[in-house]
Order: structure tokens, then sequence, then C-alpha cells
């Protein structure tokens, strides 16, 4: 079992493109960490409430909403601070989906303050090897969401 890794630090926002295709689609790959922080902690730390989402296909809007009915979405996380960290203490709900892709994936942020902040991210996929059927079906639920995106 081969594990990639992928970390960065995202504004409120942004997206990032993990690139992870491959000419013959044989590569494919399942979420096994997905992990979020705050880039600064103790009572110098902004207030944030923080998404940060993993989906299969590019997005055009940017949002906090996280509806797990989207067969885009891979995985979702949600960050919390308080201003007075000591008191309240940094909260973080993380579910990602097994489900093998043998695609590029888009890393998502948008915090819901106007001050909004970078959030860190960190991100480990599992490299599975798929034979031509697995290969076929991880590449047409590909295309058909890209379709139904546009």
């Amino acid at each position: 079992m081969t594990i990639k890794t992928f970390r960065g630090k995202i504004a409120h926002g942004g997206q990032d493109t993990i690139v992870l295709h491959t000419n013959n689609g044989s590569t494919g790959y399942r979420i096994v960490k997905f992990q979020v922080m705050n880039p600064e902690a103790g009572a110098a730390a902004s207030e944030t409430q923080s998404t940060v989402k993993i989906y299969k296909t590019e997005q055009t809007t940017i949002d906090s909403k996280v509806d797990f009915s989207e067969n885009i979405l891979l995985g979702a996380a949600q960050l919390g601070t308080q201003d007075a960290f000591d008191v309240y203490p940094q909260s973080t709900v993380v579910i990602f989906d097994r489900e093998i892709f043998n695609q590029d994936i888009y890393v998502t942020h948008n915090n819901y303050h106007a001050d909004a902040t970078a959030t860190n991210y960190y991100i480990e996929l599992e490299q599975v090897k798929l034979d031509l059927s697995e290969n076929t079906v991880a590449t047409l639920k590909d295309l058909r969401n890209e379709t139904l995106v546009i």
C-alpha cells in the first residue's frame, strides 16, 4: 500500500487542484486521512469557522454548505475556534468518503467570518492499482460527474 501525502495552506475563497490523473487511468486513489488546522493558535488567534471540502470536479462556487447527497463531494472538514482559545478550544469535524477515484481532486476553503484567514490542510491518499474494469468504472463516473456539473 503506497500512501501519497498532500498539504497546503488555502486562502478563504480559494481552490487548490491536486493533480492525480494519468494517461491510462490505471492508478486510483482513496482518501485515508484528511485533517485541517488553524495556522495560528493561542490568544493571538482570531475567531474562525472554516469549511474545507474535497471535490471530484472543479468548483465555480466556494461556500460553507456541506451536502452529503452531492455525488462529487469526497470529504468535508469544519474547523472552529474562538478568540478566547483557553476558554473555547478548537473544534474539528472531518468526514470523508472511501470511494476510489482516478482523476484530479479539488480542495476548497470558505471561512464564515469577514476577516477570513487561510487554513492548513493535510490529505493522505492510498494509491490503488486498478484493473481494466475498475479503471473504466472510475473514469466513466468521473466523466459523468463532469457533464452533470457543466
